[in-house]
């Protein structure tokens, strides 16, 4: 079978494994706590990108914008997600930063337009928003903080970093659909880059703003796992399922990344606050009430 050929079996089985890689992202993370995140972020993308040298070296020839683009992607979206996870309580965390899908529903009009909001997304923002709120309320009880309306400054912090990763991996999600309709388009191979650049500023705000870490051989072992899987063989995979298989039933099945990804966070915990299954059956439910009035191709 050539590269490439439509194979919806072949196309199944790659989705499914990037999505496996995905959901170990945020327990990966927690891993590595206490590594500062600048140094976590800059070197797991230099260990992705310097594993993709063979595969990727050849679509590096990308546009200034392009390559402006990946860095914000990359580079915003994993910093922000490890502030995240480190300075509040993870599984919330998490499930904030898995509000992404529908963020990059409601931002589709303003930055792809050709659609106008309808009632439908504003049900899917309330209730996506609604599951946010109860996740929150489930990290505050489990801090048993009362400060801050029941959630600690830090976490508060936390949160915020969060939501800004979803935003970070929305807009860029869309301005990566945007920027393919133009000559600065570009291929996956160019997350090659994406990541090795990435990974150098963020080492370079390491060496500005954190204080000196010395690695221990377990945060070897996650820096390979986290470049070789989720932030990197991933991508990839996903690629090739696409151009494989049908692109709109591969998306359905990337619904199960925070479910699959908060389960793992879940492990060795103590039983769960109600609260928090509900947030995330909210947050996943809202992103695919989006997604059935206006269907996109997701990103991670």
């Amino acid at each position: 079978m050539p590269p490439g050929a439509r194979n919806p079996t072949v196309a199944t089985v790659f989705a499914l494994l990037a999505i496996a890689l995905w959901g170990s992202l945020a327990r990966l993370a927690v891993m590595a706590q206490p590594m500062p995140p600048f140094l976590l972020a800059g070197l797991a993308l230099l260990v992705a990108g310097v594993l993709s040298l063979p595969f990727s070296w050849r679509s590096w020839r990308v546009a200034p914008s392009a390559l402006a683009l990946g860095v914000y992607g990359l580079f915003g979206f994993h910093l922000f997600l490890f502030l995240a996870l480190s300075l509040a309580p993870p599984l919330p965390a998490n499930l904030i930063n898995y509000l992404w899908p529908l963020l990059l529903v409601l931002l589709a009009p303003l930055v792809l337009g050709g659609e106008r909001l309808s009632l439908t997304h504003v049900m899917a923002a309330i209730i996506g928003f609604a599951g946010a709120a109860l996740a929150i309320a489930s990290g505050a009880k489990s801090q048993g903080d009362t400060s801050a309306g029941g959630v600690g400054l830090g976490a508060l912090a936390g949160y915020a970093c969060a939501a800004i990763s979803a935003l970070i991996w929305a807009t860029y999600s869309l301005f990566s659909q945007r920027i393919q309709a133009t000559p600065q388009r570009f291929g996956t191979g160019a997350i090659g880059l994406f990541c090795l650049v990435s990974g150098t500023l963020a080492l370079g705000c390491h060496a500005l703003f954190e204080t000196g870490y010395v690695l221990r051989a377990f945060d070897v072992w996650i820096l390979i796992a986290l470049g070789a899987g989720p932030m990197g063989a991933a991508f990839f995979l996903w690629d090739a399922a696409l151009k494989r298989g049908d692109a709109t039933k591969i998306g359905a099945l990337a619904y199960l990344t925070p479910l699959l990804s908060t389960a793992l966070l879940a492990i060795g915990k103590s039983a769960a606050d109600w609260r928090l299954p509900v947030a995330a059956v909210l947050i996943v439910g809202a992103a695919v009430i989006g997604q059935m009035q206006r269907r996109l191709g997701p990103g991670v």
